[in-house]
């Protein structure tokens, strides 16, 4: 996660990354695709890194690229490794995400977010690019990939994945934060109605179709479910993207325990940190301090019923 910015109109502004370093295995890149040479620092908090602990599972990627996690909860030097002994990485040996950015470039004034990819043997950060990490890992990485692992960005799709993504993206994944840390009513209504427009051209396309880019989970619908698992949780109460819970919608909230049911995307999510996260960091939204004991997460292994084959689809407002 990174700063928070506003324009002059109130309106949230991502900042950009500024480590955008690729790891490929032709030589393009000064840093090559090796074994256990690289380790993935996220916060199981955070959707955008929680993009690449998904991709790194569902791939098979674990004994390739070694994984850290940090506290939930930032300080004034942001994500630390309080949750280790000593509050130390036990592989990187430093307490603070920072240093990786410091020792990457010492005058480095800026955010600090995750998903970062250190590179271990010199303690540098590599990238913090989110969005290009879990493409790299699909095409980069393929000579260590599972047997059997899916493919996440096939060629004959990626122009349809694209355009997914740019959309959810845009009104869904960065919606939800413009609508949360707006500043004015404006600002709010217009990505609250962009966020649930978004939303409701994804149900029906998600009533036709089981997956987003057809009957394949691919790299669109790691996206996608990183803000949705997130939605009741988090962004409809503490981030007021209220019109409805996920869990009021029959297409997306099948689509969302659909996914969350496949070894790779449930197993990955981590309530406890997402919901102390957005309560206990974003003061200014929840001055009090209060992490809410809700919503009862029981439903999350409840049947989706989207057949595994033989798609045929179903109406948009489906019962149950």
């Amino acid at each position: 996660m990174q700063q928070t910015t506003l324009d002059h109109n109130g309106d949230f502004v991502r900042s950009t990354d500024l480590f955008d370093a690729r790891i490929t295995v032709d030589g393009g890149s000064p840093w090559p695709v090796e074994p256990r040479r690289y380790r993935l620092v996220v916060s199981l908090a955070c959707p955008w890194a929680h993009r690449s602990l998904i991709v790194r599972r569902l791939l098979g990627l674990e004994d390739v690229i070694s994984l850290a996690v940090v506290d939930p909860i930032q300080d004034a030097r942001s994500w630390r490794f309080t949750l280790d002994p000593d509050g130390r990485d036990p592989v990187l040996g430093i307490r603070y995400l920072s240093e990786a950015y410091h020792a990457a470039d010492p005058s480095y004034e800026g955010g600090v977010s995750v998903p970062a990819i250190v590179d271990v043997p010199s303690g540098r950060l590599v990238t913090n690019d989110y969005h290009q990490i879990t493409l790299d890992l699909a095409t980069q990485w393929q000579a260590h990939h599972r047997p059997g692992a899916p493919d996440l960005y096939p060629e004959d799709l990626r122009e349809e994945i694209d355009e997914v993504n740019a959309l959810v993206f845009r009104d869904v994944n960065n919606g939800v934060y413009q609508a949360g840390f707006a500043q004015t009513q404006q600002a709010y209504e217009r990505a609250y109605e962009r966020l649930f427009r978004r939303l409701d051209w994804l149900t029906e396309r998600l009533a036709r179709s089981r997956y987003l880019a057809g009957d394949q989970i691919t790299e669109a619908d790691v996206r996608l479910f990183t803000t949705l698992v997130r939605f009741d949780a988090v962004y409809h109460g503490h981030f007021k993207c209220n019109r409805e819970k996920l869990s009021e919608n029959p297409v997306l909230w099948a689509y969302a325990r659909d996914l969350y049911q496949t070894p790779g995307f449930g197993d990955t999510v981590d309530f406890d940190h997402i919901k102390r996260h957005y309560h206990l960091v974003h003061t200014q939204l929840n001055p009090s301090g209060i992490v809410p004991a809700g919503p009862d997460l029981a439903g999350w292994q409840e049947p989706h019923r989207r057949q595994a084959r033989g798609w045929s689809g179903y109406p948009a407002r489906m019962s149950g």
